[in-house]
């Protein structure tokens, strides 16, 4: 079978439960959207297909292979776990609060093709939950498994709505949960109030992260702020890079500002420095 044959027999899966996704192999072709069963770390569950992957990026990604494709069967005993998870939640959080562990109840997932309950949770610290899994185990007589997530995890598994309307973008988008530092807010001058630039999670937005490579491309090829420019012979302070308006305010010694659009600015192809050029019109 040729590369090609073998790409496009690639598909992105993501699983209904938790929204994390993995690369699998199947040997019939498959639209996007049908129901697969696959092997997941948790074990055999349910996942729709994303789409075929025509270009496998990186190559450090496991290859699972499809199970099968879900039929009537899979789809009811996933229909019919979806309505015991919430009581399982219930009976789960009622022995959590007896044992007085302190930890904060995500979600409940019975799995579609195997006898096993999946318990998520957060905590601040490691749990000793040895007397709770032998509680769960007699109660529902099959193997039980907790799992300690953070809280970006949390709001994979449970999604939501984004302060921009949509969908969070770890449930909807990606599971990939990339570092956010305060730097790329800083680098697409944003506020650095807490409450503007923090996701639903407590944690820094998702979207900046997508965005800082893009801020950081454009401004590779701008002067930096608080570089030093010449403007009607008056040496200004490069004051504010805006790449959303695509001008650079520059600010005087006695206080006056301006706002130049950036083909106003061109480096001295021998001394390296920035220079403003042209009329006003550019």
């Amino acid at each position: 079978m040729s590369d090609t044959m073998k790409l496009a027999r690639l598909y992105r899966v993501k699983l209904l439960h938790s929204s994390e996704t993995c690369l699998c192999s199947g040997e019939a072709p498959l639209e996007a959207g049908t129901k697969v069963v696959v092997p997941s770390r948790y074990g055999k569950d349910l996942g729709a297909v994303l789409g075929p992957v025509c270009e496998r990026c990186g190559g450090n990604e496991d290859i699972v292979e499809i199970v099968r494709v879900a039929g009537d069967k899979d789809i009811a005993t996933y229909e019919r776990n979806k309505r015991r998870e919430q009581d399982a939640l219930e009976v789960c959080r009622e022995r959590v609060e007896a044992h007085g562990l302190d930890m904060k109840l995500v979600s409940a997932h019975f799995l579609v093709d195997e006898a096993k309950l999946l318990i998520f949770f957060t905590a601040d610290e490691r749990v000793d939950f040895r007397k709770l899994v032998k509680d769960l185990v007699a109660r529902f007589r099959m193997r039980i498994e907790l799992r300690q997530i953070g809280v970006r995890d949390e709001s994979r598994v449970l999604g939501g709505v984004a302060v921009c309307g949509r969908p969070y973008c770890c449930h909807g988008i990606t599971d990939k949960l990339k570092p956010v530092s305060i730097k790329m807010a800083k680098e697409q001058n944003l506020s650095l109030n807490s409450m503007k630039i923090s996701g639903p999670c407590g944690r820094l937005l998702c979207c900046l992260s997508y965005e800082y490579d893009f801020y950081r491309e454009e401004k590779r090829n701008l002067p930096s702020e608080g570089s030093k420019v010449r403007y009607d012979g008056t040496l200004c302070r490069i004051h504010e890079v805006n790449i959303l308006g695509r001008y650079i305010r520059i600010i005087a010694p006695d206080g006056w500002s301006r706002e130049l659009p950036f083909c106003r600015f061109s480096r001295h192809p021998e001394t390296g420095r920035w220079e403003v050029v042209g009329g006003e019109e550019c």
